[in-house]
């Protein structure tokens, strides 16, 4: 029986300097950062299409105590309408295949949709 290897998934702030074990740099948010240069980014694709609806976006505003249901909530998009399902296989694939690193612009990284989008990659 051969086991599976555990997909290297991480998230970091799309700010920061790029590091050599990144793998694919995938930008999740739907808004472009603010200040950042595209050659800055070095960014290796912007998937906007796996990000929470601008609705779901905006009735969570990073509010800790809205977290969970956000997490309930942007769960049900990324498997509910087929944009969603698309982007999410996207990253799957691109998961399975090499590290991939999530980049977001939020400080709150640990209350952040890529969170939530990391815990789904990792799924399965």
């Amino acid at each position: 029986m051969t086991a599976k290897k555990a997909r290297d998934i991480r998230v970091r702030r799309v700010y920061e300097e790029p590091a050599a074990a990144d793998g694919d740099r995938v930008l999740v948010d739907r808004i472009w950062p603010r200040g950042l240069s595209k050659e800055a980014a070095a960014l290796d694709e912007w998937c906007k299409d796996v990000a929470p609806s601008t609705g779901l976006r905006t009735w969570y505003g990073h509010d800790p105590g809205k977290f969970a249901e956000f997490g309930r909530r942007y769960r049900a998009e990324l498997h509910g309408d087929a944009t969603h399902k698309n982007a999410l296989g996207h990253l799957r694939e691109v998961a399975g295949e090499r590290p991939l690193t999530l980049l977001t612009a939020t400080r709150a990284q640990d209350i952040s949709a890529a969170v939530v989008l990391k815990e789904e990659l990792e799924r399965r």
